[in-house]
Formats: structure tokens, C-alpha cells, sequence
């Protein structure tokens, strides 16, 4: 092989940081080169990971394996100690060109190949430009990194460090880049994205920060955030949400459970009844809007009684797009050390949960039927409605953004007819 190759795993923010990492290796003269982009959330990403290296390996004997991310930084010795691989870089490092021209020579000892710093050291996050991302059709704007809570059952702030901020004008200056690129869709990611702003002069919020981009970056047709955490939206988030149609009608919640003796013990800010309130206020504001939600299977110290109280909060609150992870204990996590759950009621509980989303999804896409929606069309065949609904969209040219009426389902994706503008 030639150039630099990216095998990205994980979030939206490792897509984006891919981007940057290929800008950066390709900077430095970088050739001939895998870089990995792991992800820690689960054991099963680590375990992914670890086979698309062996693999890598395996289609290319004499390419430069070169491994980062979230489990690169948070269990750096499994991957240095990997004979595939050549160095393994932290989150930080990935980032700098100065990180790939540094880089050791083949057959160096497992020690030599680590260039991982401490992440928590780490007290600002440079804003990084790229001019688009590589197979998507929308665009993604890291506008935050790391996180101060410290959830019992999750290892991603030891991956990340604490939460920064990239300044507003920056973030501005990105939004203008990728519209000026042709994107017509952006979408703000971060570890704790509603955290945006704490650091900050002033203090500005995710939600003034939505605001002001789309004033100053008027040809932005359309604004996404991803995952956030409902107890910490603003006041201009609601009012985007109420007021402000480019800004999406979808949002995704950080909700992990819905009982509270387990948000306890999960460490969480919010309980259900937080929960059901937010959902209720967004709905009242913006009926259209879907949701969707990441919920835990199966922690430790859950009884049937609190499993089922999950699910109900994923029905009072109508989640209609619900990822579910089966608890995964991640060692060095407060929560691995609590009593354990036989993994074979785990699973039937996350399979259980996995049902209920599904009967959530088609009663949503059932409601969506003879709406009028405005399609972005994806580059396999599918496009997004406003509020991320899955269209079948086969024969539309990818990037477009069409209008439709939605004429039926087919229990995955919407169907659709193409509106007929009207003639001059």
C-alpha cells in the first residue's frame, strides 16, 4: 500500500479526529502507514480493535501499524505489547504532526513504542481544521473533549482527560470551512458536549454556542448535536429547539438507565424524573422531534424490578432510536468492583431492552407516515429525514437535500415520493 489508510472505531469525535490525524501524518511524510483509531467504551471495542490490527497485519506484512485513541491511551501496554504493531500514540499525540515524523524505527521494544502522555495534564483542546469527512455526508465540529464526571461504570475520561472547550470563534471559523466545502449539515460533537463553555471566558454555552453559528454562518441549512446530557441544556437549547428551524428536531440523551437507586450507583446527575420532564418539555416545544438515548443492560446490583423500570422510561419517554450495551466492566471503574450480574441474564436483559426499542422504533416510523420531510441523501441508497429517521432513498444523488412526502415503511426505513415542485 501507499499514503496513510484510517480505521476509525467509536464516536462521531473519533470520526472528525481521523480526519485531523490523516492531515497531520500526511504533514509529517507519513507513508505506507495504518493508523488504528480505538475506541474504550466496552471491552468489545478493545477486542474489535485488536482484530482489525492482527488483520491489518495480516493484508499488509510491510505497512507502519500505528495505534491511538481512547484504548491506546487507557491500556497502552496490551497494544504495545501487540507484535503487529510498530507505535502507539495518546489522544493528544495522535493529534500533532510532530507525533508521526518522531516516530521509532521497525523492531523497536514495546517500551520504545509508546508515546502516550498523561491525558489529565492535558488543559486545552486546539481547535483542528479539516476541509471534510473522508465518506460522510454531513460534517462533524469537535467543539469539546473530555469530561469531569466521573460515571461509575465508564473509563472514557481516563481516556480523554478533563473537560475543554474549543473557543467559540474557532469553532465559527470550522462551521464557515466545511459550508464553504459544500457540506449543508453539521453536527457539534464532544465527550460531554453540554458541558461546553466551563472553561471558557464568560462562560458561553452549547446552546449559545448553536445560536451564534448559525448567525454567523447563515448557509448552514442544518444543525445537529450529538449525544448530550439533558440536565445540563440551557436555556438558548430550548429555545433553538422551539424557534429555530435549522436546527434539527432530533436529539440523542446521555440516559444510561431509568431507575434511580442505579442512577445512584451509576453516578449520575439526573434522575428519572428528570428524565421524563426534559423529554416532556422538548415535546411540547417541537412535537416533530424524535429521540433516541443510550441505555445499560444489566449493571451491577440490578434486580428485575429496576431492569423493568428501564423500560419503562424508554416508553414514557418515547425513545424512538434506543442503543442499547450490555454493562461491560471496564477495569479501573468503581463499578467493576460491585456485585457482578451472571452475564447470561445481561444479555437476555440487553436483548429484552433491544425489543422494546424496536417496538419503539416502528410505532415512530408508523407516526411518520404522509408527513412532508426534507431528505439528506447518504452515499449508500438511504438519506436522513430532519428528525434522523432512515429513508429509503435509492436513484437520489448523494449530498442532495430533497423534498418528500413519507408514503409507507418497511419495518427498517421509511419510504418515500419525491414532491413535485411547482413549475415557475
Amino acid at each position: 500500500m501507499s499514503g496513510v489508510e484510517v480505521i476509525t472505531f467509536g464516536c462521531r469525535l473519533n470520526t472528525y479526529e481521523s480526519e485531523v490525524m490523516r492531515a497531520e501524518a500526511e504533514k509529517a511524510g507519513l507513508n505506507n502507514a495504518i493508523l488504528v483509531n480505538t475506541c474504550a467504551v466496552t471491552g468489545e471495542a478493545v477486542r474489535q480493535a485488536r482484530q482489525a490490527i492482527r488483520r491489518a497485519r495480516r493484508d499488509n506484512p510491510h505497512a507502519r501499524i500505528i495505534v491511538t485513541g481512547c484504548a491506546a491511551q487507557t491500556e497502552k501496554e496490551t497494544f504495545a505489547g501487540m507484535a503487529e504493531v510498530d507505535a502507539v500514540l495518546g489522544n493528544e499525540e495522535k493529534l500533532k504532526s510532530a507525533s508521526y515524523r518522531s516516530l521509532p524505527d521497525f523492531g523497536v521494544s514495546a517500551e520504545e513504542k509508546l508515546r502516550v502522555n498523561d491525558i489529565m495534564s492535558v488543559r486545552a483542546t486546539a481547535p483542528q481544521m479539516v476541509k471534510h469527512i473522508d465518506g460522510h455526508v454531513r460534517a462533524f465540529i469537535q467543539v469539546q473533549n473530555g469530561c469531569d464526571h466521573r460515571c461509575t461504570f465508564c473509563i472514557i475520561p481516563y481516556g480523554r482527560g478533563n473537560s475543554r472547550s474549543v473557543p467559540m470563534g474557532a469553532v465559527v471559523d470550522q462551521a464557515r470551512r466545511l459550508v464553504e466545502g459544500g457540506y449543508s449539515e453539521i453536527v457539534l460533537t464532544g465527550v460531554d458536549a453540554t458541558s461546553y463553555g466551563a472553561d471558557l471566558p464568560g462562560t458561553p454555552t452549547l446552546g449559545l454556542l448553536a445560536k451564534t453559528l448559525l448567525k454567523q454562518v447563515p448557509d448552514i441549512r442544518r444543525l445537529r448535536l450529538s449525544s448530550i446530557d439533558g440536565i445540563e441544556a440551557d436555556s438558548h437549547l430550548f429555545d433553538l429547539v422551539a424557534d429555530e428551524a435549522r436546527f434539527m428536531p432530533h436529539l440523542h440523551l446521555s440516559l444510561q438507565h431509568g431507575d434511580d437507586m442505579i442512577l445512584k450507583r451509576m453516578k449520575r446527575r439526573h434522575s428519572s424524573a428528570d428524565a421524563r420532564a426534559f423529554t416532556d418539555k422538548v415535546r411540547r416545544l417541537r412535537p416533530d422531534i424524535s429521540l433516541g438515548a443510550d441505555m445499560i443492560a444489566g449493571f451491577p446490583t440490578e434486580t428485575e424490578a429496576m431492569f423493568e423500570n428501564a423500560m419503562r422510561l424508554a416508553e414514557d419517554c418515547g425513545i424512538a432510536h434506543l442503543h442499547v450495551f450490555p454493562y461491560s466492566p471496564r477495569p479501573g471503574t468503581p463499578a467493576a468492583r460491585m456485585p457482578q450480574i451472571d452475564r447470561a441474564l445481561v444479555k437476555d436483559r440487553a436483548a429484552r431492552l433491544r425489543a422494546a426499542g424496536a417496538a419503539l422504533y416502528t410505532r415512530h416510523l408508523e407516526d411518520m407516515v404522509g408527513s412532508k420531510q426534507t431528505l439528506l441523501v447518504e452515499n449508500n441508497g438511504l438519506a436522513h429525514t430532519e428528525n434522523f429517521t432512515l429513508v429509503d432513498a435509492a436513484g437520489l444523488k448523494p449530498r442532495a437535500l430533497v423534498p418528500v412526502t413519507i408514503t409507507g415503511h418497511n419495518g427498517k426505513h421509511l419510504t418515500m415520493q419525491v414532491k413535485q415542485m411547482a413549475a415557475a
